[in-house]
């Protein structure tokens, strides 16, 4: 390495010596500065790009130029096994410089957890509900153990800033700085980010007294080298998983090949079909016990001439070695994600990044092909945090009782300053003081009867984490946890012996020996006939720019990528079969008596909200169409030009349910949370903009839309 490198002398000789590097990685170069001044920062680069050394080196150099104390940086990721993959990695740099690096999380024993207390690290590994544990525990003493801390780095920031999870570690972060008395430096990672300036301020949000604006924000991009080959993409329609199967057992034998599945249900059957034809196959998602994972992960790192079949959790940075190839069977819901596991590839000098798409039915080739068409366009999704979190503004607020043992009531706002979470916080205070969840004694606000009674159990650990997880039962075969499974796997009682059906899980079937609903437990043996299983799972909603990529490709738009002959014979099947469900002049209408169908390939939250406009007609919404009922054409041509600016759609009163810490918040309010973020203003607005009055008749055409 030649030149300054604005990095720690010390670290500096690892990068060469211990790493054998000739040279930063150029967003590790880009990040030295703005990293080091203290700025806010969001790291953007490919997967496998260094991001994490590009936000690590720098802060390590200045935690040893400025002479941080104690326990000073910390490092949050939004899993367990992300964590526990960048240990190592990351230990292995602080002792270049007689730094301890420690880990915590729920997997973590309580011993470990008492020498970090006593001992507090200099680096901490750890996820937002850890954190929150360990402000609301008495065992942490916060003035102590938090008084040091001046920089977090937020790993996948696109995931944290998509969900819940987002709002929640930027409530758990205001707090931090309000206890450690000083602003607490951010740096996001991430490799795939539509808006990052955007995210990088909302990233800001947390800052407490003062706004966003104040607080000097870079954004350091590494674009994909001009030189760089075109990623190998190809498009095969297979109709099955079973043919999925076949053709991936026969093709790039002798290489390391990750298959990506839009369900466990799927991960599973693929798995068990490849083992089957005698490929040696490992499965990983999130219904697998965490040790499965970790063998099914080791185990392929090490293996050259494998197969793992996975969900999304490989989507992110986990490393499992060098991949040969990507498989994806049908398609991710949006390109960002396709964007992550496209960069699992391509990784050695010499090699290109690429997927193949096998597509199992005509719907998914059909969303491939929008989604495919969108990349080829340079389309990323923008990241949008979901808006109004008045649940989490509760969660919070019960938090901080729990973190404080009592609060002044007056005085709660001084913790989060400005951030955006707790902008319905008067109004969401009001309920949980009505309703018994705080109650006042001398001016303090303290956890109140109500709030024992809803999160009460086990020490409110159901108060922690800003999720939902399903409620699952844990398979056990012998003395091994092999996972867990949903309920609804099981036969209902008196349909059938529970043994005649089996389970599939692990890649692998198991016959039923005994279900304990006391210890939620079932227990299993093997049985070599074909298993099954199913979890809970909603409708998709695809967005509004997915949709109307696939209508272009109906239409006679053909995404840039290679296709198999059995593709090319797919698409012109495909367009063949929904021809009269696309039109270049417009949309298409469809009358049959008092049953309209309006095809507006607009997306299941885009039709919903649409439907809403119409007075909340009677009928159904999916991602291509409308089912309506009593409503004619000239009805729909009405919302030409209307504005949805308030217009949210109708939600059931038993998805409540859905929404954590729901009992927190008064049952209209939940509600009305639940619908604003189910509605899309802007895709109703465009696939209404241009309807004109339509005539009522048995097949006709609106033109964007007209008839």
């Amino acid at each position: 390495m030649t030149g300054e490198t604005g990095l720690e002398e010390a670290i500096e000789y690892h990068v060469v010596n211990s790493l054998g590097w000739n040279s930063l990685r150029p967003l590790q170069s880009a990040s030295v500065e703005p990293v080091r001044s203290g700025a806010d920062c969001v790291l953007i680069a490919p997967t496998a790009g260094g991001k994490t050394e590009a936000a690590v080196f720098p802060l390590l150099s200045s935690m040893v130029q400025e002479n941080w104390s104690g326990f000073s940086l910390l490092y949050v990721t939004p899993l367990r096994a992300l964590l526990n993959n960048l240990h190592p990695r990351i230990t292995r740099y602080g002792d270049w410089l007689g730094r301890r690096v420690g880990l915590w999380h729920g997997d973590v024993g309580d011993t470990e957890r008492k020498r970090m207390l006593a001992e507090p690290p200099d680096i901490l590994l750890t996820t937002p509900e850890s954190l929150e544990a360990m402000l609301v525990s008495r065992r942490v003493d916060h003035d102590r153990f938090f008084s040091g801390l001046r920089a977090i780095v937020v790993d996948e920031l696109h995931s944290f800033a998509a969900s819940d999870r987002g709002w929640h570690l930027l409530g758990v972060l205001a707090r931090l700085e309000r206890i450690a008395g000083r602003p607490i430096q951010r740096v996001g990672l991430s490799a795939t980010i539509g808006n990052p300036e955007e995210i990088g301020r909302w990233l800001q949000g947390g800052q407490g007294p003062g706004s966003p604006e104040e607080r000097e924000l870079h954004v350091v991009s590494e674009e994909a080298s001009a030189a760089a080959p075109d990623p190998e993409v190809m498009l095969d329609y297979v109709g099955s998983v079973e043919n999925a199967a076949k053709v991936i057992s026969a093709l790039h034998r002798g290489e390391k090949r990750l298959v990506f599945c839009e369900s466990r249900r799927v991960s599973e059957q693929l798995a068990f079909e490849l083992r089957e034809l005698g490929v040696e196959t490992f499965v990983s998602h999130s219904s697998l016990s965490a040790e499965e994972r970790r063998r099914s992960e080791q185990a392929f790192a090490e293996g050259q001439n494998t197969v793992i079949v996975a969900t999304s959790t490989l989507e992110l940075g986990i490393d499992i070695g060098d991949l040969d190839r990507v498989i994806q069977i049908d398609a991710p819901r949006t390109v960002a994600s396709f964007l992550q596991r496209l960069g699992r590839t391509g990784r050695r000098p010499g090699t290109r990044r690429n997927t193949l798409f096998l597509a199992t039915s005509s719907d998914s080739f059909l969303e491939a092909a929008g989604l495919l068409l969108l990349w080829r366009r340079g389309f990323v999704e923008p990241i949008t945090p979901p808006p109004h979190p008045r649940h989490l503004t509760a969660q919070q607020l019960l938090a901080l009782a729990l973190q404080e043992g009592a609060y002044g009531a007056n005085l709660w706002k001084k913790w989060w300053g400005d951030l955006a979470l707790m902008d319905d916080g008067d109004e969401v205070l009001t309920y949980l003081r009505d309703g018994g969840f705080l109650v006042e004694d001398s001016g303090l606000l303290l956890i109140g009867p109500a709030a024992e009674k809803a999160f009460g159990r086990r020490h409110f650990m159901d108060l922690l984490s800003s999720f939902d997880a399903e409620k699952e039962l844990r398979v056990v075969a012998g003395t091994k946890e092999i996972g867990s499974i949903s309920p609804l796997a099981l036969p209902r009682e008196g349909s059938e012996k529970l043994g005649s059906k089996p389970l599939l899980i692990n890649g692998r079937a198991w016959k039923v020996e005994q279900v304990s609903w006391e210890r939620f437990e079932i227990l299993v043996s093997p049985v070599g006939r074909k298993g099954d299983v199913r979890w809970q799972s909603g409708a998709i909603a695809l967005s509004f720019e997915m949709m109307r990529a696939q209508r272009d490709v109906l239409l006679g738009e053909t995404p840039d990528v290679p296709f198999s002959r059995r593709a090319v014979d797919r698409l012109g099947l495909v367009r063949e079969m929904r021809a009269g469900q696309v039109s270049a002049d417009g949309l298409v209408a469809e009358s049959s008596g008092q049953d309209l169908r309006l095809w507006t390939w607009a997306g299941l939250k885009a039709n919903e909200t649409l439907r809403t406009g119409l007075g909340g007609a009677e009928g159904q919404s999916y991602n291509d169409v409308m089912m309506l009922r009593g409503v004619g054409a000239s009805d729909v041509g009405r919302l030409a030009g209307a504005s949805f600016e308030n217009v949210a759609p109708r939600i059931p009163i038993e998805m409540v349910d859905n929404l954590k810490f729901s009992a927190a918040l008064p049952e209209v309010v939940a509600i009305k949370t639940l619908a604003e973020r189910f509605a899309d203003r802007r895709g109703a607005s465009v696939t209404a903009a241009s309807l004109l009055p339509v005539v009522a008749g048995s097949n006709e055409t609106t033109s964007e839309g007209t008839t």
